[in-house]
């Protein structure tokens, strides 16, 4: 496929990978087969076109010559805050957030940019989890609308977009934010017992942030972990 576009228009400077499916169960009910299939079409289908598109671009800056590279992968909140029945779908779009953070900072002295999009938006894919065509509001379809994600995509295919890379773009309607990945929180020192670790976790809880629920913002309610021990 790359090397098509390639001999088609003599060079590649915008990559969007977006394929996806859904193959949601609990853990308890899902089957190598669910696994697998959302692993590969979204992990591996992410890996795939931008290992071949990477190879082009690099040599093409070997060879002495100039890149204009665009790659924008497609997460999910599923993936970076989580959603109960997706350990398949969030743990590949989990990765496809820390692939994109990793391949930026690789390709970057190339003139290649890698972002990545965590978007909410009503689509094919998400249409049938919310009663289908019949129970989405015209209101609700504008508000939720892919075009909206339409255009961050197409604004970092931009020039002005050079140095904007292995960043996740929080795509809501017309609210548009960065997610911010993971960074260490508090720290205490070990005791030499694990029975020493109770009172630190206990701090190290208490300091800590609630882990994100789908909009976000911290975590809270019956169902959540709480935030002490």
């Amino acid at each position: 496929m790359v090397q098509e576009a390639v001999d088609t228009w003599g060079r590649i400077d915008i990559l969007i990978n977006n394929a996806g499916i859904l193959r949601d169960r609990m853990l308890f009910s899902m089957s190598e087969n669910d696994w697998d299939a959302v692993i590969n079409v979204h992990l591996k289908g992410t890996f795939a076109p931008t290992h071949h598109a990477s190879v082009f671009w690099r040599e093409s800056v070997k060879a002495g010559g100039e890149t204009f590279g665009r790659v924008i992968n497609t997460s999910s909140p599923s993936g970076i805050y989580g959603n109960v029945g997706q350990t398949n779908y969030g743990a590949a779009k989990a990765g496809i957030a820390a692939f994109s953070v990793i391949a930026a900072q690789e390709l970057f002295k190339y003139g290649v940019t890698v972002n990545c999009l965590a978007p909410t938006a009503i689509s094919r894919l998400t249409e049938p989890l919310m009663g289908g065509s019949d129970g989405v509001s015209d209101e609700l379809r504008e508000s939720m609308s892919p075009r909206w994600i339409a255009l961050i995509a197409t604004w970092l295919c931009s020039e002005e977009a050079q140095n904007v890379t292995g960043r996740v773009f929080d795509i809501r309607g017309d609210k548009l934010g960065i997610a911010e990945g993971w960074h260490l929180g508090p720290s205490e020192t070990q005791g030499d017992e694990p029975s020493d670790l109770t009172n630190v976790v206990k701090t190290l809880m208490e300091k800590s942030r609630l882990n994100a629920d789908m909009s976000g913002n911290d975590r809270e309610g019956p169902g959540f972990p709480p935030k002490t021990i």
